[in-house]
């Protein structure tokens, strides 16, 4: 069984964004142990975005933990980014570690970290990179895994983005996370409810939606007073807040569990509709090339912005009208007009090759 598994329930992570004093430590830890969570996590160094604020305590924080350990018996973890950050974890005795995002995105630093760890079994969160790269995540895993890594699992924490108009620090992003469960079915996936919100006031609902996309576990970021935390103070709940939303989520059953026959069946009514979407999409493709025909006939270039504009006005009337998202069905066509561009760019450029010899 792996070590991310509570045997029932969600598995649960939680604790301060950052060890602060030792009566911090050991008041939460004894907070937390009461709430039955399992394991208790606490930033020992903080790698800040810019330099002079508050970036940890190292080793000092470390026998904090230590203490607190032995004091209530909870399991704990913490982020490492150096090979050094990982001797100093193990000498002390940390049950588990976790790479962070600003890691993550650095294979050169995964790589160091990996060698550290080669041929000591400890269990090892990776949180995604702050980019949507699932091929960057997948590696950092995988990396571990070649030094011999068994106990692995993923944190998403959600990814940086452009947009201000977003109302999440960092947005989720869901087919990031989905698409690393495709690649490792076997891999526990633990939602970071804290840093995709930014606000503690978004953290149930974001905690409910991990739970609805079927995810293993939940890291929530929880001080005793929030409001005066060191870092990251917007998003720490207190240890009551963290009893009512673990006491208010509705954990999903997994399908193995389940035998529904309406359940099949709406299902291959879906296999039935993506198959004639599939052959309209030929369909619309062939027409691009016999469109490419006509342009070349008439030297007109592939691409026609006019043409992009309509097709962006009226497919998004019709979505609204149906109830369907613009935002979704606009960047359906982005994709379907790319591909309909280059199927009229080959007609366009055919009988170059004889050209040129």
């Amino acid at each position: 069984m792996s070590f991310f598994n509570s045997g029932e329930g969600p598995y649960i992570i939680a604790g301060p964004c950052s060890a602060e004093t030792r009566e911090q430590v050991l008041e939460t830890a004894a907070a937390l142990k009461a709430l039955g969570v399992n394991l208790f996590r606490a930033g020992v160094w903080k790698p800040r975005t810019r330099p002079g604020s508050f970036e940890g305590n190292g080793t000092p924080a470390l026998e904090w933990l230590q203490e607190a350990r032995t004091l209530h018996g909870l399991p704990v973890v913490i982020e490492v980014a150096e090979p050094e950050h990982v001797e100093l974890a193990l000498r002390h005795g940390i049950d588990a570690l976790w790479i962070g995002a600003r890691t993550t995105v650095n294979p050169f630093q995964v790589q160091h970290i990996a060698d550290a760890l080669s041929g000591v079994q400890v269990p090892v969160l990776v949180k995604n990179p702050v980019n949507p790269d699932v091929a960057l995540w997948q590696g950092a895993i995988e990396r571990l895994e070649r030094v011999g890594i068994t106990d692995i699992a993923a944190i998403h924490r959600g990814f940086s983005g452009y947009h201000a108009a977003s109302r999440y620090r960092n947005p989720p992003n869901w087919p990031i996370p989905i698409e690393l469960k495709r690649r490792k079915p076997e891999l526990p996936i633990i939602c970071d409810p804290s840093h995709i919100t930014g606000s503690r006031a978004l953290v149930p609902d974001m905690a409910q939606k991990a739970m609805d996309m079927g995810f293993d576990g939940l890291m929530i970021e929880t001080h005793l007073h929030p409001d005066d935390a060191w870092s990251d103070a917007d998003q720490q709940v207190t240890p009551q807040v963290l009893q009512q939303i673990l006491g208010s989520i509705v954990v999903r059953r997994d399908e193995a569990d389940c035998n529904s026959v309406e359940l099949e069946q709406l299902r291959q009514q879906m296999d039935s509709i993506d198959a004639e979407v599939i052959d309209l999409l030929a369909r619309r493709m062939e027409l691009s090339s016999h469109i490419g025909t006509v342009k070349k006939a008439l030297n007109i270039a592939a691409y026609l912005p006019e043409r992009w504009n309509e097709i962006v006005a009226t497919r998004g009337a019709r979505a609204e009208s149906l109830q369907l998202s613009r935002e979704f069905v606009i960047g359906l066509y982005e994709r379907i007009h790319d591909e309909s561009i280059k199927q009229q760019l080959k007609v366009l450029s055919s009988g170059m090759n004889e050209i040129k010899k």
